[in-house]
């Protein structure tokens, strides 16, 4: 235990490259795997913890002391093995079913440098900067020869946010079948053009995405680059979701700034059409403003600010919880802000495997919508459909 405690204080504190704890004593925890590494963060020097859970990933920055008592208590509780790179060392720590622990380091030819624990270090992006992707050229966020147009370095980093989040969910995705995803409300379709780069060119899925918006110019556009780049698997047309019947199937539903009920109808429609996964950033939020009422709350209700992004907030949880509610593993998430919206939180629900029980926490959502005096269009529209 001693030398356990020396080892982690003389690495944490001083030379981390990386720490990972793994193969878990109890197969039935929720934490799977944990990696600690150096940040800096304002200028501060932290610990960052993440957590892998199955699909999910948390983060948290801790003090170094903090880290050492955290990497003890999880590798005396929770896992076998422990991995450590330093700056000119590597340690391994093994623990025997007996709970006998067992340390070997040796020495390495390894070098820290000072971008690998700054927080604020050159990003790794899916899409790489100066690498050229035809698509982006055309689309005005980067140059002939890959640079990042400034005024469009928002719209690259949020095109590649959203790709991280369509990573996360690939073990989600049958690479043994064509993959149908629909994307309601695309636009310009700088994230349509995106999904599809990634997810074929890089990653080889056999999908076949289809686009609709209610723009017909803008649609004609898209068309257009996707025939210019040979993108014989993606298609843009003219149309609502709540009207669209040109299948009874997906796998992924893809909904960005679809503004207020137009969303229920695109969760909706994907939950009757048994999709995969969904990916939703709503842009505005009225229907709960109109109606939202409850006696505890209407101190602060009165003030128009706080009820417009009470509302808001309250809206997409329910919509979460009623996700859940339908078999799905739902996480809202942060996204980065959209061009023609402040909003930024991204709904992101993954069809769950096996049953779970989520009565209980439905029937308190269920309560939750009764005191606030509010009736969602998500609920309504799959209750009638016998979805509910």
């Amino acid at each position: 235990m001693d030398k356990l405690k020396e080892l982690l204080d003389k690495s944490i504190n001083t030379s981390l490259i990386s720490c990972v704890l793994s193969n878990k004593k109890n197969k039935l925890g929720s934490i799977d795997k944990v990696k600690l590494r150096q940040v800096m963060v304002q200028n501060r020097q932290m610990c960052q913890i993440t957590e892998y859970s199955g699909t999910k990933v948390f983060h948290r920055n801790i003090s170094f002391e903090k880290a050492v008592e955290y990497a003890i208590h999880a590798i005396l509780t929770d896992f076998k093995q422990c991995q450590i790179q330093c700056e000119g060392y590597t340690a391994s720590v093994l623990i025997s079913s007996k709970g006998q622990i067992t340390i070997r380091e040796k020495t390495a030819k390894l070098s820290l440098e000072p971008s690998s624990i700054n927080h604020n270090r050159t990003k790794e992006y899916l899409l790489p900067e100066n690498t050229p992707v035809p698509f982006l050229k055309d689309l005005g966020v980067m140059t002939d020869d890959g640079k990042i147009i400034k005024s469009k370095y928002d719209k690259f980093k949020q095109i590649n946010r959203f790709l991280e989040f369509i990573r996360d969910i690939l073990p989600s995705l049958d690479k043994n079948k064509t993959i149908s995803i629909l994307d309601f409300g695309c636009g310009k379709s700088y994230l349509t053009f995106a999904m599809y780069y990634y997810l074929k060119e890089i990653n080889g899925y056999n999908i076949r995405i289809t686009g609709l918006d209610l723009k017909k110019d803008v649609i004609a556009h898209c068309n257009s680059l996707a025939e210019k780049y040979g993108y014989n698997d993606l298609h843009f047309f003219y149309g609502d979701v709540a009207d669209y019947e040109g299948t009874d199937n997906i796998d992924m539903m893809v909904t960005l700034h679809a503004c207020d009920t137009a969303t229920y109808y695109a969760l909706a429609k994907a939950v009757m059409w048994n999709a995969k996964v969904i990916l939703s950033v709503p842009c505005c939020q009225h229907e709960f403003n109109k109606t939202i009422s409850n006696r505890l709350l209407s101190p602060v209700l009165k003030y128009g600010i706080i009820k417009e992004r009470t509302a808001s907030l309250l809206t997409d949880g329910i919509r979460g919880c009623i996700l859940d509610a339908c078999g799905y593993d739902t996480q809202i998430l942060e996204f980065i802000n959209m061009e023609h919206t402040p909003k930024n939180l991204l709904i992101r629900a993954v069809k769950r495997k096996g049953i779970t029980n989520t009565s209980r926490d439905f029937n308190q959502c269920l309560e939750l919508i009764k005191e606030l005096n509010v009736s969602p269009t998500l609920y309504n529209l799959l209750k009638e459909r016998g979805l509910l």
